[in-house]
Parts: C-alpha cells; sequence; structure tokens
C-alpha cells in the first residue's frame, strides 16, 4: 500500500506551513486535494512537485502573480521559454534595483553612524540626523 501524504507531511516535506498549503488551495496555486473518507486532505506526488516548485520559486523572491504564471507556462509543455526568460529577466532587473537602493541606504547609514562622537544624547549625531529639519 503506498503511503498516504497528509498536509502535515507535505508541509514538512517542502519546508512550508500547514497554513500556507492551505492558503495556497484557497488562491488557486495548488489543485484541491483528494479527501479520504475520514475527509483528511491526501496528496500526490503531483502536489508535492507543485507546492516545492512554489516554495522555490518564492525563495527566489517571485510574488505569487509571478508564481501564479510561472505555473501557467510550466503546464503548456511545447510552448517557447521566451515568456519564462522575459518575466525571470524582469523579476532579476528588479532585484538589482533593490539591491542599489539598499547599498545606497547602507552608505547613507554608514555615514551617519560613522559621525557619531560619542558624549550624550543631546549631543546624538545619529538621532540628529532622523530629526526633522528645522526651518
Amino acid at each position: 500500500m503506498v503511503e498516504q501524504l497528509t498536509i502535515g507531511r507535505l508541509a514538512k516535506a517542502t519546508g512550508t506551513k500547514v497554513e500556507t498549503v492551505r492558503w495556497y488551495e484557497k488562491v488557486g496555486l495548488i489543485d484541491p486535494p483528494g479527501r479520504t473518507d475520514a475527509n483528511y486532505r491526501v496528496y500526490s506526488d503531483r502536489d508535492l512537485a507543485r507546492l516545492s516548485f512554489i516554495r522555490r520559486a518564492r525563495n527566489l523572491g517571485f510574488s505569487l502573480d509571478q508564481v501564479r504564471a510561472l505555473i501557467e507556462i510550466s503546464d503548456q509543455r511545447d510552448r517557447d521559454c521566451g515568456t519564462v526568460d522575459a518575466l525571470a529577466g524582469g523579476h532579476l532587473e528588479e532585484i538589482d534595483r533593490k539591491i542599489a537602493d539598499l547599498t545606497a541606504l547602507r552608505r547613507e547609514l554608514a555615514e551617519v553612524v560613522d559621525s557619531c562622537r560619542g558624549g550624550s544624547i543631546a549631543e546624538c549625531r545619529i538621532l540628529e540626523a532622523l530629526a526633522p529639519a528645522q526651518s
């Protein structure tokens, strides 16, 4: 007899919380599972593969809409992969923009931290830099 893949086992196998699995079902990223006579959810190897795909895509920072698009595309096996390339390339550009923004933010914060000369709170350069400009 084949061991049934319950929601707990599916969640554990993919490093996903049970509540997240249920939510992915609710929003249609994974199909509603079969049920046992006792009304427990039962998942297939296909569900395991789909959830693993979703988790990997989410770990790479793809949005739920992007994941949904990737799933739809992946189900069309004969389709040209240009759409996937464009989607992933756009996501990479978004990550590069975020890295540039974070690098600028880090540089600015480092300057503020480096300006600290110690002393009392009344003389704190960090708090001074955070305060609104006086008109």
